[in-house]
Parts: C-alpha cells; structure tokens; sequence
C-alpha cells in the first residue's frame, strides 16, 4: 500500500513537471527594426515653361532648402499644351503653382484641389496700354477693343473682374482673342488695350522699347486670389506633415529671393536653360524686380491666405458665370500647413 502510493506521488509529481512545461509563457516573437523613413517624395508642378519667376523654388532646391525640410523634390515644368491640373489630378505630381481663381473654377468643375500657402500677395493681371493712349481706368475701355490670349485663366478672370468694377459688361466692348501676340496686336492697332501681367507681358514690352503703361484692374481691391501652392484633398489628408515642408519651403524660398535677389538668378542658371543666352539675363533680371511687389504685397511673405477674399471671390466668379456652382471657400484653402 505504502509502495503504491510512493509511485502514485512520483507520477503525479511528473505529470505535474510536464504541465508545467506546457504552460510557459511563450517567448514573444522578435520584430524587425523599422527602417528609417528618409525624405518625403514629392512633385512640384511649375507652368509653363522655366521662369525666373519660379526662383523661390529654383532656390529652395538649390540652396537645400527642400533637403532640410525633410523633402526629396522634383520640379517639373509643364508643357505647353498641357492642362493646369491634369498632372495634378492623376497623381504625377503632388503639387502645383496656380491661380487660386483657376483653382476655384477647377473645384466648381468638380475636381477636389485645396489651396495650401499663397505664392503672390498681388494679383498680377493688369490692362496695358500705349503710353499715349487715354485709357485711365478700366471705365475708359467703353466701345474699346481688347485683347486676351483666349476667354480662360487669369487674364481672361483680371478683364471680367475690371468690367465689373467699372460697371461695364462684356457688350460694351469688343473683346479680341489674341494669343500670344500682344505686342504685335497692340502696336499694330488691332486692339486698343491688351490684358496681361505686370511681370511677364508688361516688361517684355518694356524691353522691346515699346512705350505703354500699366492701368489697374480696379481702383480698390481685385475680387480674384492671385497664385497658390496647391495639391489635392485626397493627398493633403494623407500627407499633412508632407504638406507643411512643402508649403514652408516655399515661404522660405520667397524670404530668400526677397531679401536677396541675386541668389535667384544664380539659382535659376541650373533651371532655366536660356538663362545664359544673350540678354537673357537682363530680361530675367527685369521680371524679377516686377515680381518682387508680388511677394511682398502684404509686408513679410507668410503664405497665408484670407478666407473672405476667397468667399468674395467665389461670390463674383458666381455672379459673373465664371463658375456654375457654388465652392466653399473654407473647403477650397486651407492655411494649416502654414499656420
């Protein structure tokens, strides 16, 4: 009895040694290191063709700006026949350099875009003139013919905005499309105005020696934003971190070229192909200096944009049959990746 009962204890206390083993806590599995991110990738979309007045992202490439904000970028320049958001939207690029009034009619035509920092502080559309002409102000182009390159973008936008702050419409003078040939059509008289930019149309003819003056849209206020730093809805949300480095290169490029415009031009020989041609400096050189009231038109470059100008403009495109439906502005910019 006793011999059973050691051989039952010595079974028991095995068994219980084989219990035991089984209910070890199980060794936890290693995991892998997480390898570093590294820099973000992104696309940078610049219209059209290379341009000094791109110099804040010229510099912010050249001068490591994009690199010390985390940021692997590419700048590509469109073609010419290329549509504004086409990249944009089919996710060749991240980002694009665009009207903010274009950006409005793109959200009214259905396409999710978000204006994300403010490139120019100014509108840059303005009527020009020949040095003699009598034109004034755009109450002046009554029964007048004027030129744009085409009723589209930000010219065809300045021409509807300035008929309406003059109280006038589009019957009371005779609107030409052009192309690309203001300055022929101009000093050929086949048109009495032209509607160009102040830093692109208005200093080539400066250059030509071709004596006119610029005559402001309106005498206060343009109902239009002028150029933004853009992406899409679907990518700011998936990228917000992305979105602030790209937006605050930006702002940084622009501090940079505005403190110190030399450093454009030599950041711009690596970008713009025909910068060492004959002239072409003097030319590029030129459309900086009338870029830079652009920058700077609201003191110190902050990229922010003010959502009642935005409000307002979406009231006037509406009014004026630039869109069909209605945009919210609050859905339309946004300024967190600057704030």
């Amino acid at each position: 009895m006793a011999r059973l009962t050691r051989v039952a204890l010595a079974l028991l206390a095995a068994l219980a040694l084989v219990l035991t083993g089984c209910a070890r806590t199980p060794t936890p599995t290693p995991t892998a290191p997480s390898a570093p991110s590294g820099p973000a990738k992104v696309t940078i979309g610049l219209t059209y063709i290379p341009d000094i007045q791109f110099a804040p992202f010229y510099v912010a490439a050249e001068d490591g700006i994009f690199t010390e904000n985390g940021l692997d970028a590419t700048l590509r320049h469109h073609g010419a026949q290329e549509g504004l958001f086409t990249a944009l939207v089919a996710g060749q690029e991240q980002y694009v350099i665009a009207g903010g009034d274009e950006l409005v009619q793109a959200r009214a035509e259905g396409m999710d875009l978000v204006a994300i920092g403010q490139y120019y502080h100014a509108y840059p559309v303005v009527l020009i003139v020949p040095d003699a002409s009598a034109v004034q102000s755009a109450a002046d182009l009554a029964g007048l013919r004027v030129g744009i390159p085409g009723r589209f973008g930000e010219s065809w936008f300045g021409l509807k905005a300035a008929l309406h702050e003059a109280g006038l419409t589009e019957s009371d003078v005779e609107v030409v499309e052009i192309g690309y040939t203001a300055q022929a059509a101009l000093t050929t008289s086949q048109v009495d105005a032209v509607v160009g930019f102040a830093n692109n149309d208005l200093v080539q003819f400066g250059l030509a020696g071709i004596p006119t003056r610029a005559v402001p849209l309106a005498a206060g206020d343009v109902p239009l934003v002028s150029i933004v730093l853009a992406t899409t809805k679907a990518n700011l949300d998936a990228n917000p971190e992305t979105a602030r480095k790209v937006a605050r290169s930006m702002v940084a490029g622009i501090e940079k070229v505005v403190a110190e415009p030399a450093s454009a031009i030599e950041a711009g020989r690596d970008h713009i192909p025909t910068l060492d041609e004959a002239g072409a400096a003097a030319s590029a050189k030129a459309t900086l200096e009338a870029t830079l009231p652009l920058w700077r038109a609201s003191g110190r470059p902050t990229g922010e944009m003010d959502e009642q100008a935005w409000a307002d403009m979406v009231a006037f495109m509406r009014s004026a049959g630039l869109i069909t439906a209605d945009v919210a502005a609050g859905d339309a910019m946004t300024n967190d990746a600057v704030g």
